[in-house]
């Protein structure tokens, strides 16, 4: 796949495509969101937000110029169509993993991580997911609805399957959906405790990614459409990001910004920061 360069790009993110180590992207669709809509903005705003930052991270000592990220730009979804935009989503995804590259998507709702972690998965069949969030995502369906941004790890359970999906930061969700995790997956509540264990488990399995960034706390993360009290803090975030860089990262992804409920910006500004972290993580 040969790609021209985007010209309106996240901070750092600059390099040609061939030269690219790691291939960022925009999914920006929220068709499957429950309460407060808006994430489908996310990826435009925190590329134009990210020049408030600097390209080098004191969290890690690393710097974004130091390593090679191409951004793709935002792909374009039609209105109306779920499955068609989970299909180019994966499609998309699996060609940036056939030229031997990362991808790191911005989302987006989270149910647009189930076509990544789908692409990722038919190359690497051993594949981990570690997903930080305040939901449990574990519903087998919503009103109905298979394919949900509340749903999304019960899908992805479907093909990756028992004690192979971490989750850290839960604080919400159906009882019945902590009664199931406590069978099928391996779930930490109320912050990321645990991780080390995790990462201990998993060695150098290959390891996928997914923040969303309601895990943390609304009085840091108000920009977002489902909001959780009692999250962790944004050096908590920091500190769970600093740890899984030992891990072989194959793929990832940073969800559920919903700009404009924040009209300071600060939560624009958490998000830019999260995703430099996780990107100079891999």
């Amino acid at each position: 796949m040969k790609l021209c360069k985007n010209v309106f790009t996240f901070i750092g993110f600059d390099n040609e495509y061939e030269e690219s180590d790691i291939v960022v992207f925009g999914s920006p669709f929220d068709g499957t969101t429950s309460f407060r809509p808006g994430t489908r903005f996310a990826p435009s705003i925190m590329r134009n937000e990210s020049y408030g930052l600097e390209t080098y991270s004191p969290y890690l000592d690393r710097d974004l110029e130091e390593v090679k990220v191409f951004d793709a730009g935002d792909l374009e979804f039609p209105f109306g169509n779920t499955e068609k935009v989970l299909n180019m989503i994966e499609k998309f995804t699996k060609d940036i993993i056939k030229d031997d590259k990362i991808p790191v998507m911005i989302g987006g709702e989270h149910l647009v991580t189930l076509p990544a972690v789908r692409a990722v998965y038919d190359k690497y069949k051993e594949l981990y997911v570690i997903h930080f969030d305040a939901h449990t995502d574990l519903r087998e369906d919503y009103l109905g609805e298979k394919l949900s941004h509340a749903s999304v790890i019960r899908r992805v359970w479907d093909f990756v399957g028992d004690k192979r999906i971490y989750q850290f930061g839960i604080r919400s969700g159906e009882k019945y959906e902590f009664d199931w995790a406590n069978e099928h997956t391996i779930l930490n509540k109320f912050n990321c405790n645990g991780i080390e264990e995790a990462i201990k488990e998993i060695g150098d399995k290959p390891v996928y990614v997914t923040i969303d960034l309601d895990i943390l706390d609304p009085s840091i993360f108000p920009g977002t459409g489902t909001i959780e009290p009692g999250g962790i803090s944004f050096n908590d975030m920091m500190e769970a990001i600093r740890k899984i860089k030992v891990l072989n990262i194959v793929g990832a992804d940073v969800v559920e910004l919903s700009p404009h409920y924040d009209a300071s910006g600060t939560s624009t500004a958490v998000a830019c920061k999260v995703l430099r972290e996780l990107v100079l993580a891999i």
